[in-house]
C-alpha cells in the first residue's frame, strides 16, 4: 500500500479530502455520445421511406439512450470525499450529484476495505443492496465503510482510504460528531 503515518500523537487537518477516479467511464459516455450524434443524423439525414412513427422512434430512442449513458456514466466519473469537524461529505460526478452529507454524530465507526470492486456492488454508481448497505463506487480499490449509528453502512471508494479512516476514527476519539446512538432520525444523514 502506502506509507502513511500512524503516529497517535499526528495532527489532522480541519478538512481532509479524497478523491477516486474512473478513467474507464469516459469510453462509456462517448458511446452516450455516439447514440446522441446517431440520432440527430436520423434526424437529419433520414432515407427512411416505411413512414415516419418508426423515424421518430429511432430519433428519440437514440437520443435518449445516449443521453441517458451520458448522464449517468458522466455522473460517476469521479467521486469526491470531504470529511471537516462536523460531517463527512461525498459528492459525485462533475456537479456534485448525487451527494450524501452524513453529521458525525450519526458515524458509529469507520473501516479501511482494501479492495471494493463494481462486481460486489452490481456495478458502477450509487448502490444499495439490502444485506450490504449503501455505497458509492466509481472504480475497483481501496474504500471506507462508514457503521452508522442506526446499523446501516456506507461504502465509499477513495484513493488513500487508510488517511481517510484515521482522520475519521480520530474525530470520533475527540469527541468531534461522537453519537450516543440514541439519534436514529430516518433520513437525517442524507
Amino acid at each position: 500500500m502506502r506509507d502513511h503515518p500512524h503516529g497517535g500523537d499526528t495532527p489532522h487537518p480541519d478538512v481532509w479530502t479524497g478523491r477516486a477516479t474512473n478513467r474507464l467511464q469516459w469510453a462509456l459516455a462517448l458511446v452516450g455520445a455516439a447514440c446522441v450524434a446517431l440520432g440527430i443524423l436520423l434526424a437529419v439525414d433520414s432515407a427512411w421511406t416505411s413512414g415516419s412513427a418508426p423515424l421518430v422512434m429511432s430519433v428519440v430512442g437514440c437520443i435518449a439512450a445516449g443521453l441517458l449513458v451520458l448522464f449517468g456514466t458522466l455522473a460517476f466519473v469521479h467521486v469526491d470525499l470531504r470529511l471537516d469537524k462536523e460531517s463527512v461529505e461525498v459528492r459525485c460526478g462533475h456537479i456534485g450529484l448525487p451527494r450524501r452529507r452524513i453529521p458525525l454524530s450519526h458515524v458509529a465507526g469507520a473501516e479501511f476495505e482494501p479492495l471494493v470492486t463494481p462486481r460486489h456492488w452490481g456495478g458502477w454508481g450509487y448502490r444499495w443492496r439490502p444485506e450490504k448497505g449503501t455505497a458509492v463506487v466509481v472504480r475497483r480499490g481501496e474504500g471506507v465503510v462508514l457503521r452508522l449509528w442506526d446499523g446501516h453502512t456506507f461504502t465509499i471508494t477513495v484513493d488513500d482510504a487508510e488517511a481517510a479512516v484515521v482522520a475519521i476514527k480520530a474525530r470520533l476519539r475527540t469527541g468531534t460528531g461522537t453519537g450516543t446512538g440514541t439519534e436514529t432520525t430516518p433520513g437525517a444523514a442524507r
